[in-house]
């Protein structure tokens, strides 16, 4: 029973998933219809992160999952989601109503996310990491599964909005099918007292630092991985060429991580998330700055850089939550992990919006090595955290 619906629930998560970068897939072939502003590309992107922020807070302090049954919710807002995404097919590319359906997208996948994790752990105790590391991982493939369908299925934009909107229907409708575990209970009501707790437990405070510095890199790359793949090789290749490549390579950067975040979490679980977790950040680190340096240079090897910064760039998310888990007074966990998602997204909205503004104002080998930025401040924060002896 516990190997079936953890089957289930990470086909549903990846397919749900697969509405998150829908907009960044897509862009290309939108700007060959209509031209839109730097800032409005980017809003197409950041107001899913604006609008899972709000959607989590909500969750918390409503206490939605301990009300409902969290198949339901994620049944509910996976279809909602996708029926939410269907008006982009709709609706003035980039206009007004494109981004505020991607804001709404954004609220539900709040209810898919946050809430198939906690199915997940629901499965296990002392195998935390390994179960969180799954269903982030299953997140990744999601996140990359639209690139795929735009490798795939041609030019055709509207064509891919819709077969992502049935992918998510179709997870709604497979959780229901999925079972929770012996260790599930209900999370806490957000709690005032989570914000007091979030900054004097020294333990929280650094997985939060730890998770913040991972968040300031991840998404910003995840987003724009496509477009900057395009820049490097239109350099030494034809358009055509080099926009059919660079979207298989930014399916490839993002979904090969995935497997990794199962392996994280198996090594985690064993030698310590803190430590795993810098590792992680160290060799994601390092790729931001050599993919800066070998920026528009050979095709091979800023394909190879790519795909070795993606494979590296994930693995460590579901740590710092195991990490927060861990450190959490019992009738907290909840309310500060979805705390810690929310600050963590919510920094994507920045990152994500100013990504191509400051690329066209100071050119993305910038943009890249800046990224390196957040994985030093994770390192840092990871390091304080095993000198405390963080790990159970």
């Amino acid at each position: 029973m516990k190997v079936q619906s953890l089957l289930i629930l990470l086909v549903a998560e990846v397919a749900a998933l697969s509405l998150w970068f829908l907009s960044s897939a897509i862009l290309p072939d939108m700007l060959a219809e209509v031209t839109l502003s730097e800032a409005r590309q980017a809003a197409l992107s950041s107001a899913v992160q604006a609008g899972f922020v709000i959607g989590a807070l909500v969750s918390a302090i409503f206490g939605l999952s301990d009300r409902y049954d969290p198949r339901r919710l994620f049944a509910l807002t996976a279809i909602a989601a996708g029926l939410i995404n269907l008006s982009l097919a709709a609706v003035t590319p980039g206009g007004n109503v494109a981004i505020a359906a991607r804001f709404a997208t954004g609220v539900c996948l709040a209810g898919v996310y946050p809430v198939g994790m906690k199915i997940a752990v629901s499965w296990g105790k002392k195998d935390r990491g390994f179960l969180v590391g799954a269903l982030v991982g299953a997140l990744t493939l999601g996140s990359a599964l639209p690139h795929m369908f735009v490798f795939v299925g041609g030019a055709n934009w509207r064509v891919i909005v819709v077969v992502a909107t049935l992918a998510s229907i179709i997870a709604g409708l497979l959780v229901l099918l999925a079972a929770l575990g012996p260790h599930y209970t209900k999370a806490a009501r957000f709690n005032p007292q989570v914000m007091v707790e979030a900054w004097t437990n020294r333990r929280v405070r650094l997985a939060y630092i730890g998770y913040l510095g991972h968040m300031w890199e991840l998404y910003a790359m995840w987003a724009w991985i496509a477009a900057i793949a395009l820049a490097s090789y239109t350099v030494a290749m034809p358009q055509g060429d080099a926009q059919s490549f660079a979207t298989l390579t930014a399916f490839l950067a993002i979904g090969a991580g995935g497997p990794m975040c199962v392996a994280a979490g198996y090594l985690a679980d064993r030698f310590g998330k803190a430590e795993v977790a810098a590792i992680s950040m160290a060799i994601s680190g390092s790729c931001a700055v050599l993919a800066a340096l070998t920026f528009g240079g050979p095709v091979w090897l800023s394909f190879v850089i790519f795909i070795l910064w993606g494979i590296s760039i994930v693995p460590d998310s579901a740590l710092f939550s195991a990490l927060v888990a861990d450190a959490a007074p019992p009738d907290q966990t909840g309310s500060l992990m979805t705390l810690q998602t929310a600050l963590g997204f919510a920094l994507t909205i920045v990152t994500v919006q100013i990504t191509p503004i400051v690329a066209d104002l100071l050119g993305w080998p910038v943009v890249l090595a800046a990224l390196a930025i957040g994985p030093v401040m994770g390192i840092v924060a990871m390091m304080r955290l095993r000198r405390m002896g963080a790990n159970p």
